[in-house]
């Protein structure tokens, strides 16, 4: 890396704790708010992955607003102990991934500040829940659709993306013989009933392929690619490393692929691929308003989710693709769509042109960015 990429990388890093900080404190109870020029309200989903970039710098405006957030949280837990999708709305029910983020944002707060039972009840009441949320209670994470951080795509039963957390928040209680468990039955699960049809696989994991399939129920699946899921999978040790490897470098294939074809636009991957398209037959009608081939959930670009790459690039111990993954992710938080922002931190992109889209100064788009930073500093011990 050259001093001019290593002053790109220090620039967005510096840029991006701003971000953070000028979203401390919003106009709901005086929460973080979820970006600067878009989503004002605190939500749940956002701010407890951010935790993950908040905990790995020492900021203390930071970290007491995610305390603030947590305390606010655990008031407003359900009584079986599901998280609300909005923070400052207990009535905001129905997420499948915002219980199991709590639980992981609760730990990174925990080891950060030296509290290991800082809200204890809401800890056992969460993981009570979760406890409760495998259709054939094995263990084994069931959802419906449109109910992750995906609400523009169809997601059903068991997906790769809420395991991946719930595995690694498994072991982070040291639920040890749970985890065991959810390991073995995302690499061994097998469809029961129905008529296994050739193009459908026997679980999570794909015959023939390195990544680990989208989601599968019974006889239903999809073998497309959840970036964030396989990263969180590569990060958490779901994924054996040897697997780990093979997937980044068909990622990295893959996206050689989509640019031939004028499909994609740089070097970071889409959050899903290949995109899906109107003549396929998990297509919704609904895709053609909100969800098109490249766009949105089917295959835009999420600054967020390439945070997570990067750091799943790290974990394989492949510095030098990591290093030109974290300059091409700087680069990408650099366009703004805000005239007012000399740094966009956007929501997602347009893979075919990089458009950028949604929100600016996006809390988990700037706090991903120092994650992936903190994470290739402590890998390689190098700082920028």
């Amino acid at each position: 890396m050259n001093e001019e990429e290593k002053n790109l990388i220090r620039l967005c890093l510096e840029r991006a704790e701003e971000v953070l900080l000028q979203n401390s404190k919003g106009p709901y109870q005086g929460l973080p708010r979820t970006a600067g020029d878009g989503y004002p309200e605190p939500y749940t989903r956002d701010l407890m992955i951010s935790s993950l970039g908040i905990c790995s710098i020492d900021n203390d405006e930071l970290l007491r607003g995610l305390e603030k957030t947590l305390i606010i949280l655990a008031k407003n837990q359900s009584e079986k102990g599901l998280i609300p999708s909005l923070v400052c709305d207990p009535e905001d029910l129905g997420s499948s991934d915002t219980t199991a983020l709590f639980l992981l944002a609760l730990n990174e707060y925990r080891k950060k500040t030296k509290r290991p039972k800082f809200l204890k009840d809401a800890e056992i009441k969460a993981l009570r829940w979760l406890s409760y949320q495998s259709p054939d209670d094995s263990v084994m994470i069931g959802q419906l659709p449109t109910t992750d951080w995906r609400d523009e795509e169809w997601v059903l039963g068991y997906g790769i993306y809420v395991n991946s957390i719930y595995y690694d928040v498994l072991k982070r209680y040291r639920k040890y013989k749970e985890a065991k468990k959810l390991k073995s039955l995302v690499h061994r699960f097998e469809i029961k009933g129905g008529v296994k049809h050739r193009h459908i696989h026997e679980g999570l994991k794909i015959r023939h392929k390195p990544y680990y399939a989208e989601w599968a129920f019974k006889v239903m699946a999809s073998e497309r690619f959840d970036l964030v899921g396989n990263s969180l999978a590569i990060i958490s040790g779901l994924c054996p490393k040897t697997r780990a490897k093979k997937i980044i470098d068909w990622v990295e294939d893959e996206c050689k692929h989509l640019k031939k074809k004028r499909e994609l636009k740089g070097n970071l991957p889409p959050v899903l691929f290949p995109y899906i398209k109107k003549n396929d037959p998990d297509w919704i009608e609904r895709y053609e308003e909100y969800n098109q081939p490249g766009t949105y959930h089917n295959g835009g670009v999420w600054p967020f989710a390439c945070g997570l790459y990067v750091s799943a690039i790290v974990k394989t111990g492949k510095r030098e693709l990591a290093e030109k993954r974290l300059c091409d992710l700087a680069k990408l938080n650099k366009i703004s769509r805000n005239k007012e922002f000399d740094w966009g931190f956007s929501e997602w992109f347009k893979a075919r042109n990089l458009t950028p889209s949604g929100a600016s100064h996006q809390s988990w788009s700037a706090s991903m960015f120092i994650y992936a930073v903190k994470c290739f500093e402590k890998q390689f011990s190098f700082c920028f």
